[in-house]
């Protein structure tokens, strides 16, 4: 049996920050991504939600010998869901796919006790630079919800364990958007 793929549409993009290396441009139709804190985190991450609406870019990557305890470890406060009927991915055959989402009733919106870190936005959109171009950085701005919430200025200080250098044009990229954006930035205590 052939191995199984994620749907990777946030941090996962960034193929610095993992070694699934069998990992394809794709895209996710019935799905939004969304701005959301739980519990299970001091900070506000990325989810996918239902929406009829939506698709989105990200990334579908092999899950070698079905070894999903790395992965589950890793995003931990997310339920995998099978989503392979809406996965659109280049692999020349059928793959089983999954996407992480934190369950329905275990997230809220962000506040400034638990923000949005700086440097895990960066991971992100860097990951959508190098894969899909500025207007695919572009695309996951206009397909994420709750960009109201605060962002915490944490570059100096990296909190975000799997944080990356963004080189200046793409710092200048990131916090272009935001402006844009009118996100509110926090300034790290």
């Amino acid at each position: 049996m052939s191995d199984p793929f994620f749907f990777g549409y946030g941090s996962l993009v960034n193929r610095a920050t993992h070694d699934y290396t069998n990992a394809h441009p794709a895209r996710l139709r019935g799905w939004r991504r969304v701005w959301r804190h739980t519990d299970l985190r001091p900070v506000a991450f990325l989810t996918a939600v239902p929406d009829s609406e939506t698709e989105i870019e990200g990334l579908v990557a092999g899950v070698p010998g079905h070894d999903w305890a790395a992965l589950d470890a890793r995003e931990h406060a997310y339920d995998r869901h099978h989503v392979s009927h809406a996965t659109n991915h280049p692999l020349p055959h059928e793959v089983e796919v999954q996407v992480y989402s934190i369950p329905d009733g275990k997230h809220g919106r962000p506040d400034s006790a638990h923000p949005i870190l700086l440097s895990y936005v960066d991971v992100v959109i860097q990951g959508y630079l190098r894969e899909f171009g500025e207007v695919g950085v572009r695309r996951f701005v206009e397909t994420t919800d709750g960009w109201d919430a605060p962002v915490l200025d944490d570059r100096a200080d990296p909190r975000y364990p799997r944080h990356k250098r963004l080189t200046t044009g793409e710092r200048e990229l990131v916090d272009g958007h935001l402006s844009d954006l009118g996100v509110t930035i926090l300034a790290s205590a």
